[in-house]
């Protein structure tokens, strides 16, 4: 299964050959159910899409600038490496034992915006020492520096952010978890779509790996009801169920370090954009099946989906593209999902620190132009009609 990202904020590609009123909604009575692969990812320039206005006070109003980010790609990391990071600038330490180098000659050396390759001649042939078109981050290859420290060649990179600390060289699974923490600042996300299922699978890798904890609305809809979803909607119809997640999502709102993977279709309320009230509490990513058949295909689809903001899930700060699904690459989604956050937030670093003020003024609806203390949206539509 390969993969493509890119962002409403950004979008990934994979291909692949009665009504219920909800009382005060507690979690603490609720049960919580709680292999690193070769994936890296490549990113492309900043896209611009412009987003339509809306009257509705819980509507997203002027959305900020959203990016792309293509994520597919492969990396041959040399695993004999020593790596470090000393804030302006990131070392890269490679063994040369057993390769009898005769001089800086036989050695190349390419660093470029996040691609690095390095080679050496010998036996008259070259031997890769590692390539990777996706770095953990970008760097000034300008002031790219290396030499030779006895058996070892030393590579010293300058960082295009020197407040952004590098877990690894390259970015992976490990890495991106590792990296995110300091970027979403305890920040929840959400994980929206019309699939149900995948929603539940990469969600559970995503916190797993952040160390975030899972949180299922089906699960707790269903523990809550004492029935299943099926039979609720069959009982009382999809938008029964859909009031209620959104009860749920009203308490999950305030909770931090969560990965929450909300319902699919029609029965669920991130399917319905004036639902979106609390869902903006947290990070959004919007799990989108797709049939285009190539990269530029999908992008565009995504795009139009942005501009026309026909779907609810337009609303999302993050699009992932799916072309068909295995449960057994969830976790490629959760990588491309993690390195699409990652470059949305290095866009912006104040939306953590704005997701938190949005939820200490009560999650109005007024994202992502959050207005002041005492501001009522209710008064707002009043005034509009």
């Amino acid at each position: 299964m390969a993969t493509i990202t890119t962002t409403t904020a950004t979008l990934s590609f994979h291909s692949q050959n009665p009504i219920k009123t909800l009382p005060s909604f507690s979690l603490s009575n609720i049960p919580r159910s709680i292999s690193k692969p070769n994936f890296t990812s490549f990113t492309n320039l900043p896209l611009s899409i412009p987003a339509s206005k809306s009257n509705n006070a819980n509507s997203p109003l002027n959305r900020y600038s959203r990016f792309s980010c293509n994520c597919i790609s492969t990396a041959t990391p040399n695993t004999n490496y020593e790596f470090s990071d000393s804030s302006s600038e990131v070392e890269l330490r490679l063994s040369l034992v057993g390769l009898d180098i005769q001089s800086s000659r036989d050695i190349f050396v390419d660093a470029d915006g996040t691609s690095l390759v390095v080679q050496v001649q010998h036996s008259g042939s070259h031997i890769t020492l590692i390539e990777t078109n996706k770095m953990f981050e970008k760097i000034k290859p300008a002031e790219t520096i290396w030499f030779i420290d006895d058996d070892q060649l030393v590579i010293n990179m300058k960082k295009q952010d020197p407040d952004l600390k590098w877990p690894d060289i390259v970015e992976s699974w490990e890495s991106l978890t590792a990296g995110s923490m300091q970027l979403l600042k305890g920040a929840s996300i959400f994980l929206v779509g019309d699939s149900t299922e995948i929603n539940q699978k990469v969600a559970r890798e995503l916190a797993v790996g952040l160390g975030y904890t899972p949180l299922d609305t089906q699960e707790l809809l269903e523990t809550f009801a004492k029935q299943t979803i099926d039979s609720w909607v069959l009982a009382e119809g999809s938008d029964s169920v859909a009031e209620a997640e959104c009860a749920i999502l009203e308490s999950l709102s305030s909770h931090v370090r969560a990965v929450v993977s909300t319902l699919g279709g029609k029965q669920g309320a991130a399917g319905k954009a004036y639902k979106w009230q609390h869902l903006y509490a947290g990070f959004t990513v919007w799990l989108s099946q797709t049939e285009a058949l190539d990269e530029d295909s999908a992008k565009e689809e995504a795009r139009k989906n942005v501009k026309d903001r026909s779907v609810a899930y337009s609303n999302a700060d993050v699009v992932v593209k799916l072309q068909g699904w295995d449960s057994d690459h969830a976790k490629s989604v959760a990588q491309a999902s993690l390195s699409a956050l990652k470059q949305l937030i290095l866009s912006d670093k104040k939306l953590p620190g704005k997701k938190s003020l949005y939820i200490r003024l009560g999650c109005r609806g007024d994202w992502p132009n959050i207005k002041p203390p005492g501001w009522d949206p209710s008064n707002e539509a009043e005034s509009i009609s």
